[in-house]
């Protein structure tokens, strides 16, 4: 093993250390919180009908993929944390992948969009590319990923046990252009607040049609994709 991968897998022990010693404390702490507004912002830029499949991407405990299930979409969360996803099995009734970050497996052209709430921050910067271009290729055509972030000044490191990114937005949107995605809006959280009480970036993105994609569904190979 590298220097790098063990460097990498160090962030992914610790970060999952800190979820899993923490599961119950972070499932009451953020059990009531308000993300209607993000869930939202996802739905209403799918291009697609009901049930629309959803990648819950770092969902916790559940609380956001039971919220999607409640208005008849079909989401499949994806947690690292053993704790985190047996319960959000349990607060959800969905299935759940445990996978590491760092590590997927995710089918391709699977998801009509991408729902990653406070958990693409935890990605090292220089990982980031690979793991935005394999969000991409896991959505559908014209898909749609949104993120939120705790926003910053582009610092890096461990914070309380956890490793995180803290991305501005012109940082970040310098990412998702890279990896192929169209910008469609971004807002900072909570709303009506003053901008500097604002501690959370909000992104929504369109995957881009590619050329590969292109040719794929003028050979008329796309419909399987698209199902």
């Amino acid at each position: 093993m590298t220097q790098q991968s063990e460097d990498l897998a160090l962030i992914t022990a610790k970060t999952l250390e800190h979820y899993n010693e923490h599961a119950t404390e972070f499932w009451e702490g953020t059990r009531d919180h308000d993300v209607k507004q993000n869930i939202e912002a996802l739905l209403r830029h799918i291009r697609g009908t009901s049930p629309l499949r959803i990648l819950d991407f770092g969902c916790g405990p559940g609380r956001d993929m039971a919220a999607f299930h409640s208005l008849g979409h079909e989401p499949i969360g994806l947690e690292g944390s053993p704790p985190l996803a047996a319960m959000a099995r349990e607060h959800s009734g969905c299935e759940v992948w445990e996978q590491d970050f760092l590590a997927l497996k995710l089918p391709a052209g699977y998801f009509d969009g991408i729902f990653a709430n406070a958990s693409l921050f935890h990605v090292p910067r220089q990982e980031l590319p690979r793991v935005l271009n394999e969000l991409h290729a896991a959505l559908k055509p014209e898909g749609v990923l949104f993120s939120s972030n705790p926003r910053g000044n582009n610092e890096e490191g461990w914070n309380r046990g956890r490793y995180g990114v803290y991305h501005d937005f012109e940082s970040w949107r310098v990412f998702l252009e890279r990896a192929d995605f169209t910008e469609l809006e971004h807002y900072y959280r909570p709303p009506g607040l003053p901008r500097e009480r604002q501690p959370w970036l909000a992104s929504v993105w369109r995957r881009n049609i590619v050329s590969d994609d292109l040719t794929m569904r003028s050979s008329g190979t796309a419909g399987e994709r698209l199902r």
